[in-house]
C-alpha cells in the first residue's frame, strides 16, 4: 500500500479486515501477483496527486485458490467454486494475501502454469493483444516491437509469430537468443537502429509497436511505417499524441480496448496451457519487499515478469 506519492520508499504492509465476498464475488488466498508499470506510475504521481485518494493499494492481476464464493459467482468460464485455482484481471488490490474480487474477473488457472507464471500473465497478455489488434498485425505482415523482451514484449512477439507475422524486435544483445527462440529477428536499440531494422526487414515494416515510451521508438517507427494508424505505444503517451500515433491503455486520453482485453483472457491461457505461450518469469519477491521489485521494474532492465508472493 501508498500511503503517500513518491517513490517505492512509500510503499509498506498493512493490516486490512478482508470482507466476506458478496453477490457476485469470490474471495481469494493469493499464491501470486504480478508487478506492472501501472502500479508504481499510480503512486509516483504519473496520474496525479490527489490526497483524497490516499492510500492507495495497489496491483491489476492475481492468481490464488479460491476460498470463498458469493451467490451467483459466475466468471467467463463459468461457475467458480471454493478451492478452484484461478487467476483474476482486472483484480484491484491484487498486492495482498487475501483479494476479494467480481466473479467475471476471475478465470481457471492453467495446471501447466507455476504460480509465478500465472500471476504475471493477464496484465501484460492482454496488452500484448490489444496492441496486435489497435495495429491490425496479422499473417504475412512485417511488425517492429520495441522493448520486446518485457513482460508485454514477450508475449506480444509471441502472439504476433502464431499469427504469421515476421517480427523485428528490439532489445539490448544480451536477450537476443530468447528473442530467436521465440521466432523474432532481434536487433540492438540505440543509434542507428532504423538501419538495422531495414537491414532485418529489406521487404519494409508494415506496423510497429512502443512498448518502451522512448522518443527512439517513435522516431523509427515513424520513419519505417507508412501508416500511422498502424502504430500504437503503451507508455509514450506525451510523444505518441504529438505524433498523431495510437495510444493505448490506461493514460488520460488512451484506448483502454477493454473489450479486446476482457476476450484476450481466456484465448491466453489457452495458449499457455497447451503450451504455445511460454511465461517468463524474471523474478519474484516476498510481498514485504514490493519496493525492491518496484526499483527492478523502474530500472527496465527485466526479461520476464516481476511478481510478488505472499
Amino acid at each position: 500500500m501508498a500511503a503517500a506519492y513518491g517513490g517505492p520508499e512509500v510503499l509498506s504492509l498493512t493490516d486490512v479486515a478482508v470482507p466476506e465476498p458478496g453477490p457476485g464475488q469470490v474471495r481469494i488466498a493469493v499464491r501470486a501477483a504480478g508487478v506492472n508499470p501501472f502500479d508504481h506510475k499510480t503512486y509516483s504521481g504519473a496520474f496525479g496527486a490527489d490526497p483524497q485518494r490516499l492510500p492507495l493499494r495497489l496491483g491489476l492481476e492475481a492468481a490464488g485458490v479460491v476460498t470463498a464464493v458469493g451467490a451467483h459467482a459466475t466468471g467467463p468460464a463459468g461457475p467458480i467454486a471454493v478451492g478452484d485455482e484461478v487467476i483474476a484481471y482486472r483484480a484491484p488490490g491484487a498486492y495482498a494475501a487475501e483479494l476479494v474480487v467480481p466473479a467475471e474477473s476471475v478465470i481457471p488457472k492453467p495446471a501447466a502454469l507455476s504460480w509465478e507464471q500465472a500471476g504475471g500473465l493477464l496484465a501484460a497478455g492482454v496488452t500484448a493483444v490489444h496492441v496486435l489488434e489497435a495495429t491490425g498485425v496479422n499473417k504475412d505482415d512485417t511488425v517492429l516491437i520495441h522493448g520486446a523482451a518485457g513482460g508485454v514484449g514477450l508475449v506480444a512477439v509471441q502472439e504476433a509469430v502464431a499469427r504469421g507475422a515476421t517480427v523485428v524486435a528490439t532489445a539490448s544483445p544480451a536477450k537476443h537468443e530468447v528473442l530467436r527462440e521465440l521466432g523474432a529477428i532481434p536487433v540492438a536499440y540505440g543509434p542507428g537502429l532504423a538501419d538495422r531494422v531495414r537491414a532485418a526487414a529489406p521487404s519494409g515494416v508494415d506496423a510497429a509497436a512502443d512498448l518502451v515510451g522512448t522518443d527512439e521508438a517513435v522516431d523509427v517507427s515513424l520513419e519505417l511505417v507508412a501508416d500511422r494508424s498502424r502504430i500504437a505505444t503503451i507508455a509514450g503517451f506525451q510523444r505518441g499524441a504529438q505524433a498523431g500515433i495510437k495510444l493505448l491503455g490506461g493514460a488520460p486520453g488512451a484506448d483502454p480496448g477493454t473489450g479486446i482485453r476482457d476476450a484476450a483472457r481466456l484465448h491466453l491461457t489457452e495458449a499457455a496451457a497447451a503450451g504455445r505461450l511460454r511465461v517468463i518469469v524474471a523474478s519474484s519477491y516476498p510481498l514485504a519487499e514490493a519496493a525492491a521489485a518496484h526499483r527492478e521494474s523502474m530500472a527496465g532492465h527485466t526479461t520476464g515478469k516481476i511478481v510478488l508472493v505472499p
